[in-house]
């Protein structure tokens, strides 16, 4: 049983390690280039590892909240509802105006068609009684 810890500790290590790395931005990385880290913990099995954990990466939490995903860094924001977000009431205020401006111009055209509609039918009633 021993013998199994022996091997699994070190290599769970260097797993960890290894994600770890990977997840860490290139900016967080310290002394050595993250690409050099990577090549450290995968080819010196036991020191890689500690070696990354103990001086390799900025351990201090970053500004602002920063995760590994290059999107989630320059796009976060705080959540606002709807009823709250004054950008989203202005974008619906926005919309109402054109909804009604379409509106106002449907029915505009609507009365047009009447009215000629009306026109066709006078104009062609009388001619057709003669």
């Amino acid at each position: 049983m021993f013998r199994l810890l022996m091997y699994l500790i070190p290599l769970a290590l260097t797993i960890y390690a290894f994600i770890d790395c990977l997840n860490t931005p290139e900016d967080e990385a310290k002394h050595l280039p993250k690409i050099a880290w990577v090549f450290i913990i995968l080819l010196f099995w036991i020191v890689g590892p500690i070696a990354w954990l103990a001086a390799g990466k900025l351990r201090t939490p970053p500004a602002n909240g920063r995760t590994p995903s290059e999107w989630h860094r320059n796009h976060r924001t705080e959540y606002v509802a709807p009823d709250d977000n004054p950008e989203f009431l202005n974008s619906l205020k926005a919309d109402h105006k054109k909804d009604e401006a379409l509106l106002k111009d449907w029915e505009a055209d609507l009365r047009r068609r009447e009215e000629e509609l009306k026109r066709r039918e006078q104009g062609e009633g009388p001619k057709g009684a003669s």
